[in-house]
């Protein structure tokens, strides 16, 4: 049965069919085996001209007397203090999608969501690429880029030879206001093609409709987060990052990603 242990008796039958010539995939056969498993265990017990069945069964005993047992358990240290991995996980999955849907590329994203869920809000770019699974290169572009938006903090770690990167105070609130840009500049460009095409055109009049409605959506947005913001600080000169509401119908510039 796949998955079980090979016995004596299998490897007798390795043994067997290896004298008759036989291929991996015919012993496997007989063994109701995948031949990955045949292959294996005679490439570890000394290929086929030196394949021994007791050889092998007795070097199998001794692999598993060597094999390392269990650790003792540890106390969990900060980090894996929270919820059970496969719930952060499943969270960490879900808000990298909603910051993918705010605009950002997602490597940049996984980053983000990495720093969230960090107890410290803070990593290295080596504790990045393990953690993601990704490249060195790969971290150091999506840093550079969430640096560039304002999003991250660069900063020494305590010895001072590894940079580390700190979530920026505000960095949830510049994410909703790159949001409210990149909407701002859809509706700008949608009223412009509204005159190219004419009101009385279905797609001039689609075009405006859209433009229009996410005109007002931004304002609203904008409003709102100034709102809130200084709610938050308690600051009333206080601004969202990006300096203030973009005017509504001019857009923003085009040149200009970051809020």
């Amino acid at each position: 049965m796949p998955g079980r242990r090979l016995t004596r008796a299998d490897r007798q039958q390795i043994a067997a069919g290896l004298a008759q010539r036989l291929s991996y995939a015919d012993i496997a056969r007989r063994l109701k085996r995948p031949a990955s498993t045949v292959s294996r265990e005679v490439t570890r017990n000394g290929g086929p001209a030196r394949y021994r069945a007791e050889l092998a069964q007795l070097a199998t005993t001794r692999r598993a007397r060597r094999r390392p047992q269990p650790p003792a358990p540890v106390r969990r240290t900060v980090e894996q203090l929270g919820p059970d991995p496969a719930a952060t996980a499943a969270f960490v999955t879900d808000l990298t999608t909603a910051l993918v849907e705010t605009g950002l590329p997602r490597t940049a994203a996984r980053v983000m969501a990495c720093l969230f869920t960090s107890e410290t809000g803070s990593r290295t770019a080596t504790e990045m690429a393990q953690h993601l699974r990704v490249s060195a290169a790969t971290v150091s572009h999506a840093v550079r880029l969430l640096e560039g938006q304002e999003l991250i903090r660069r900063g020494r770690d305590d010895g001072g030879r590894r940079h580390r990167y700190v979530l920026d105070d505000k960095a949830g609130l510049r994410t909703v206001a790159a949001s409210v840009a990149a909407n701002q500049r859809f509706a700008a460009t949608a009223l412009r093609g509204a005159e190219l095409f004419g009101a009385e055109t279905a797609a001039g009049s689609r075009l405006a409709l859209a433009g229009r409605f996410l005109e007002r959506l931004g304002d609203d947005l904008i409003r709102s987060a100034e709102k809130h913001w200084r709610d938050v600080v308690g600051d009333t000169s206080a601004h969202p990052p990006g300096g203030g509401r973009p005017p509504a119908s001019a857009g923003l510039d085009r040149d200009s990603d970051t809020p």
